[in-house]
């Protein structure tokens, strides 16, 4: 099975994505790993999870203006419904999203 282009997903999806921008060299990306999965857990599966390195992609980022990692962007049907970047906490990851469930 062939691997899905980043963009059909976040353009085509029927289901929210979360798109984490991130980079491998990118401490506070490593940082705001394990809060990502487990707000994503906590959702129940209702998001999914679509992390995109900015090194590998650059092209992308840049289309869709981020300018500064971590960045997060949720999209659903080809739409933005909700971004944000930099560092945050468990809590507030998790009300930002629980709107879009």
């Amino acid at each position: 099975m062939a691997k899905k282009n980043p963009k059909d997903i976040m353009l085509k999806s029927q289901d929210a994505v979360l798109v984490d921008f991130y980079a491998d060299w990118c401490g506070p990306c490593q940082t705001m790993n394990p809060i990502i999965e487990s707000v994503l857990d906590e959702l129940g599966g209702k998001i999914k999870l679509l992390k995109l390195n900015v090194d590998k992609h650059p092209q992308l980022a840049q289309q869709f203006g981020v300018r500064s990692i971590p960045h997060y962007a949720l999209f659903k049907r080809g739409k933005i419904l909700w971004r944000k970047g930099g560092i945050m906490t468990k809590r507030d990851l998790f009300q930002s999203l629980k709107a879009f469930t």
